[in-house]
Formats: structure tokens, C-alpha cells, sequence
């Protein structure tokens, strides 16, 4: 949860100022202001240098905003046994997975919870919580890490980021087109844009980035499968299995009510909620390893 969410907040932060930007530079002129046409062309290609430029730079900064966000603490050089087994960890598992080894660090949250971002697959991150490095066994550890090393090796954030980059890219060309229907059609402006076009280009970019989210937690709840297929492979299926017991157990009774879709735990699958929810429940996780095993 952590990795989806770092990433799509700061892509929209960055979408949000360079929407504002292009709109107060002018680049938005390549609406047609004669009448209530858009050059539909222009404007989709406006849109998707947007969208898909909001993306790669949250992709590009990933890493960096997951430290300065997280307060990662980066291990480079092991201060005791648990730290030196980590990373030995780390890279027999790295090794397995056939990419460099990512760089490693534990952050302060008494929850279980750890996450991997970066880049690419030569330029990435891997980071446990203290309280899952405090509270779990070393197998359960190891699928963990192994977890996250498949979200690595899978190429999983370069794919969010060009299914993020296409989904901007319509959430800005069917914002503007909203935008400047209203200018144009309930406030009558005949000759560029007035107000109204910004101030509902802006609701509606806001509106529909959330609706649009569905589509990106549902690639993201399929990459979770795939990353706990890939882990089990590499350190089996039982320390898998037995990785998200815990996790299930540990992350239920402290997540609030208002985080409980976005939980790794995932208890609310069957409701509305659960659409927006990046991780699927701890049970069909189990299940699905249980199925292929």
C-alpha cells in the first residue's frame, strides 16, 4: 500500500502544477475559442504530455520521495547479526530474481508493513517496517523481502507508471473538454476562457482522477498475485502462506476504520470500498497460493 500510495500522491501533485502551469503559460490555446469545437487532436496530444510527463517524473523520484516521506534509514553497513542476515538476505534472494541489488533500509512503524519502489529494476529500494522486522520470524521475513524483490523483478512500477501515464492523459482531455462545455455553453463565453472553465476543469480533473483510480488499484490488486507467485518460487510457498497469516493477524486490529479498504489486509473486499483498495484480501491471497501450489 505504501508504494502505490507515495506514488500516485505525488503524481498528482505533480499533474495538479502542470496543469496550472501549462493553463497560465497559454499552452491550453489549442482549444478552439471561435465557438464550442475543441481541436480534439491538439488537445489529446496537449493532454498526454501531461499525463504521461506527471508519471515518469513520479517514477523518476520515486525512490527519493519514499525515503524523505518514510524516514528510511538505509543499511549499508550491518550494526548487528539481524541487520548482516538481512542483507544477506536480500541479495541470495536478488540473486535468485536475477536483478542488482536494491537498496535496503527499516523505517519507524510499529506496523507490519514494507514496501519496494524505484526506477527500474537496477535502481531500487527495498524497505521493512521495524515492527515487522521486530515481530516476525526470519521465514516470514524472507517472503517478505521476496515479495518485494518480485515487485522488482516483475517491472512493476515502470508498468504502473505507463497505465498511470495513459489514465492521466484522459483524465486531463475529458476535464478540459467538460471545462470549456460549461465556459461555452452555460455561461455563454464566446472568446477564450473565463472562470468557469478553470474552476471545472480543476473539480473535474478531481472528480475523475478518483473514479480513474479504480482502474489503477485493479492492476495494482493483480500485481499482488503475481508478486506472491513470484516470491513463493523463490523461498516457497509455505513461508508465504505463513508471511500473510501474520500479516493478517498484525494488520487488522490497528488499521482505522477510514484505512481499512487500503489495509493489506483487505477485509472489506466485497464492499464499494474495496474498488479503491490496492491490495486484495489476506484470504484470496492465501487461496490463490494454496490453488497453484
Amino acid at each position: 500500500m505504501i508504494r502505490i500510495a507515495l506514488f500516485l500522491g505525488t503524481n498528482f501533485a505533480i499533474l495538479l502544477v502542470l496543469g496550472i502551469t501549462m493553463s497560465i503559460f497559454g499552452v491550453e490555446g489549442i482549444l478552439d475559442e471561435q465557438g464550442v469545437n475543441l481541436d480534439l487532436y491538439s488537445l489529446l496530444f496537449i493532454s498526454s504530455i501531461i499525463g504521461f510527463t506527471g508519471s515518469i517524473i513520479s517514477l523518476m523520484i520515486s525512490k527519493w520521495v519514499a525515503k524523505k516521506t518514510m524516514g528510511v534509514v538505509l543499511i549499508e553497513q550491518p550494526k548487528n547479526a539481524t541487520e548482516e542476515w538481512l542483507l544477506i538476505t536480500l541479495e541470495g534472494i536478488s540473486e535468485k530474481a536475477g536483478i542488482k541489488v536494491p537498496e535496503f533500509g527499516i523505517f519507524n512503524d510499529k506496523q507490519l508493513n514494507a514496501f519496494a519502489t524505484g526506477a527500474s529494476k537496477n535502481n531500487s529500494l527495498v524497505a521493512l517496517s521495524s515492527g515487522l522486522v521486530n515481530h516476525m520470524g526470519k521465514d516470514e521475513i524472507e517472503a517478505v523481502i521476496a515479495h518485494e524483490v518480485s515487485h522488482i523483478s516483475n517491472g512493476d512500477m515502470v508498468t504502473m507508471s505507463l497505465i498511470q501515464g495513459i489514465v492521466n492523459t484522459f483524465v486531463i482531455f475529458f476535464s478540459r473538454i467538460i471545462g470549456h462545455v460549461v465556459d461555452r455553453v452555460i455561461f455563454k463565453v464566446q472568446r477564450g476562457h473565463g472562470p468557469a472553465y478553470y474552476i471545472t476543469s480543476i473539480i473535474a480533473q478531481i472528480l475523475l482522477s478518483i473514479l480513474a483510480n479504480i482502474i489503477v488499484m485493479w492492476f495494482s490488486r493483480k500485481r499482488e498475485y503475481a508478486a506472491d507467485s513470484s516470491a513463493a518460487e523463490l523461498v516457497g510457498s509455505s513461508k508465504m502462506i505463513s508471511a500473510l497469516k501474520t500479516l493478517s493477524l498484525k494488520s487488522r486490529v490497528d488499521l482505522p476504520d477510514q484505512m481499512a479498504a487500503f489495509g493489506i489486509s483487505g477485509k472489506e473486499e466485497r464492499s464499494f470500498r474495496s474498488l479503491f483498495s490496492s491490495h486484495p484480501s489476506i484470504e484470496s491471497r492465501i487461496d490463490s497460493l494454496l490453488k497453484n501450489s
